[in-house]
């Protein structure tokens, strides 16, 4: 089930354990797919049997040529990525599906941000001219595929954001990966969904995420 009216353009920028999965449901809903990598030749296999209607590309083609982009690289890449395809980004919706995860000196899972400070604010002060949503980031990359194939619509998935149209485009594109949408407000609302929030890193159906998160049902 797709739920847009048209295709949409839609960029993977890190074709790994995350965009890989969010892709393929994105290409089975009918959207137009490039998978980006440093090494697209090393996607070619993954995509000619899993998404034949895709095609693969370098980083900064990846950025250029798509309307939408799936942020999904590893956190620590941010920088050498912002530095390569940044500019290409300007007047784009990207979705950010990156986390800055640590482990505190008693073992617990942290944003590496500290407190107080949103990846997605993170990612809306580090690309000022691109307008960020948040998603695809609570839930463990190896359910992505499963759960959104065999569960359809059963477990929710958390997004956030400060622009409304942007929202609206990524509650369809959660829909089409098999999830129900649950709306956390804008960028600075979306602490739960961080590496350390009461969302990360666990499944919920689309009730008791609301309630995990503390909004009302």
């Amino acid at each position: 089930m797709s739920t847009a009216t048209t295709p949409l353009r839609i960029g993977i920028l890190g074709a790994g354990s995350i965009g890989r999965p969010i892709g393929r449901h994105w290409s089975a809903a009918g959207h137009r797919m490039t998978f980006g990598s440093r090494n697209p030749e090393r996607l070619s296999e993954f995509v000619a049997g899993s998404c034949p209607e895709a095609r693969t590309a370098g980083l900064f083609e990846t950025a250029e040529t798509n309307d939408v982009l799936l942020l999904s690289v590893p956190h620590p890449a941010w920088p050498e990525l912002l530095e390569s395809v940044g500019n290409s980004l300007a007047g784009k919706l990207v979705i950010d599906a990156t986390n800055p995860m640590g482990l505190s000196d008693d073992g617990h899972i942290i944003s590496t941000l500290g407190p107080g400070l949103t990846q997605g604010r993170h990612a809306s002060k580090s690309l000022p001219d691109t307008t960020i949503v948040r998603a695809f980031t609570h839930v463990m990359d190896e359910l992505l595929w499963s759960r959104g194939t065999q569960q359809r619509h059963f477990w929710g998935m958390a997004y956030a954001g400060d622009d409304t149209d942007a929202k609206d485009t990524v509650r369809g594109l959660i829909l089409d990966a098999g999830f129900t949408p649950v709306d956390l407000g804008g960028l600075d609302d979306s602490a739960p969904l961080d590496p350390g929030g009461p969302l990360f890193p666990h499944m919920f159906t689309p009730a008791d995420l609301r309630t995990a998160a503390g909004l009302s049902v």
